[in-house]
């Protein structure tokens, strides 16, 4: 029997983003896909209904138990969710917006790769859905907002900020990896990706003026000037709620305490109340407390 240590030392975690919420049949199909593979654990799962987006982490010892476990998934949401007939607050390339693989514990980040690579392969042959790839998994480690920028990611294409429906042109402006040249509409394209830890954390702003908070948002990126590291941009959440969401590439560096700081004095600047930021996943060690807890008790 292998040992504990030794298990950790062979963990990869895959976070898997769908574009879907509401429908609560489609989130039971796509997770009794998963259950398929019962090697893969989902450790966490995070819904907004506003958003119309889920997120899913699920954790492995064996890297083609996960690899399945997440094409399971994906073969499922693309036969209960039509992206044409999709509307959220938050921006999304697809019916499976995005996907990345993490080494956890001793695992090394080209172990991670490996799992995104074979993914896209996979879900460009069999699944026919244009696969790109960024992180550790493309060659040379393009970003995965790049790869965002370029498709147009961060434009709304509907009234009152919200993205709506797929892709206006079956012609892509970027080859992707894997896949056809020309998307579904009713599919999307798909990223798929291998990265160190990057942390999702999301700060309320009560406020319903979109360029204030896009202002704020602006500030506390690296890009923008502000936190070396951190993405960020601001998606209508609730009534008179706009959240300054953030990825945290190197959370080691920069936290969410010191994004959250900022953001409250951006905000006290622009006249406007700041509320407490939550994160959206577990962090690492709490990750793999959880798979071991639920590995043993199924």
């Amino acid at each position: 029997m292998m040992s504990r240590g030794s298990e950790m030392c062979t963990l990869c975690c895959g976070k898997v983003y769908i574009s879907e919420s509401r429908n609560k049949s489609s989130l039971e199909s796509i997770e009794g896909a998963a259950k398929l593979f019962p090697e893969a654990v989902i450790v966490n799962k995070f819904v907004d209904e506003t958003y119309n987006r889920v997120g899913y982490t699920l954790v492995s010892q064996s890297s083609d138990s996960l690899k399945n476990a997440v094409f399971s998934m994906l073969k499922a949401a693309y036969e209960a969710i039509d992206f044409d007939l999709h509307t959220g607050t938050h921006p999304r390339l697809g019916v499976v917006d995005h996907i990345c693989f993490h080494p956890l514990a001793s695992t090394s980040l080209q172990h991670a790769a490996i799992i995104a690579t074979a993914l896209a392969k996979d879900v460009g042959s069999l699944l026919k859905v244009p696969s790109y790839l960024y992180g550790a998994a493309h060659k040379d480690e393009r970003s995965l907002d790049a790869i965002r920028r370029e498709l147009g990611y961060f434009k709304p294409n509907a009234s009152g900020q919200q993205w709506s429906g797929g892709p206006h042109s079956g012609v892509l402006p970027l080859e992707p990896e894997e896949g056809p040249s020309q998307v579904v509409k009713a599919k999307g394209v798909v990223v798929i990706g291998a990265s160190g830890w990057v942390v999702n954390y999301n700060v309320p702003v009560m406020c319903s003026d979109i360029g204030t908070v896009r202002r704020i948002a602006r500030r506390v990126s690296g890009r923008g000037g502000g936190l070396a590291s951190v993405q960020s941009m601001a998606l209508v959440h609730d009534n008179n709620v706009i959240e300054v969401a953030c990825n945290l590439v190197e959370p080691s560096e920069v936290g969410g305490e010191q994004v959250q700081g900022l953001v409250e004095r951006l905000g006290a600047e622009a006249s406007v109340k700041v509320g407490k930021g939550y994160f959206t996943d577990l962090s690492p060690d709490a990750i793999v407390q959880t798979y071991f807890n639920l590995s043993s008790s199924s």
